[in-house]
């Protein structure tokens, strides 16, 4: 027994991951640092992004969250039964990183309390298929540097932005990655998988 851990999130050509579009209910979503960018991938939403985005989540077993990430998406979609995609993320397994304890009302939310490397290394030993880390960008670091993320599941939009918080941050654990799968949207959406495969090559080109 053991499940795979798949990032699935939206960056700009540049690799800002922060506030791509504002969570129904919760206006300002994620500005913090004076963020001027919210809801930059809206524009680029079409058929195909859409149903790219149904079949990642289709196919996750659970969904893994940090503690702010969680309580944003807990204060709109328990309350919002009638909205699209609703049903799916309310059913879902949800678990919650956290160091310290918390309270988690959002049905089958399991909190995760402890040092993320561990819990999660954990986590991954005692669950099958896939695990969907969704926004979360402080706890990507923890991921990323404890090697556990097993996948990237990438949408990249036409749009450079210049700021704000990042996939791959300065200091970011270096990876080797294997392209799995690419494809595009109408709207010039690239979706790429990349899977992990240990460390860099390195080399010279004769």
């Amino acid at each position: 027994m053991a499940s795979r851990l798949v990032v699935g999130t939206s960056v700009s050509l540049d690799g800002v991951m922060q506030a791509p579009m504002p969570a129904p209910g919760v206006p300002g979503e994620d500005d913090s640092n004076g963020f001027p960018h919210v809801g930059w991938m809206a524009p680029h939403v079409d058929e195909g992004f859409n149903r790219i985005m149904s079949k990642v989540f289709d196919r996750a077993e659970g969904m893994l969250l940090g503690r702010k990430s969680y309580e944003l998406l807990a204060s709109y979609w328990p309350n919002a039964p009638e909205e699209e995609g609703a049903e799916l993320l309310n059913s879902m397994p949800k678990y919650v990183a956290t160091r310290t304890p918390m309270k988690a009302d959002w049905q089958n939310t399991k909190v995760l309390v402890g040092e993320a490397a561990q819990t999660i290394a954990d986590l991954k030993k005692s669950t099958d298929g896939e695990i969907l880390v969704q926004g979360s960008s402080d706890l990507l670091r923890t991921l990323q540097k404890a090697e556990l993320v097993d996948e990237y599941h990438l949408l990249v939009f036409p749009v450079v932005l210049g700021q704000g918080k990042r996939l791959f941050a300065e200091g970011t654990t270096p990876a080797g990655l294997k392209l799995t799968r690419s494809t595009t949207t109408d709207s010039g959406v690239v979706y790429i998988n990349y899977e992990w495969a240990g460390n860099p090559s390195y080399g010279s080109v004769a």
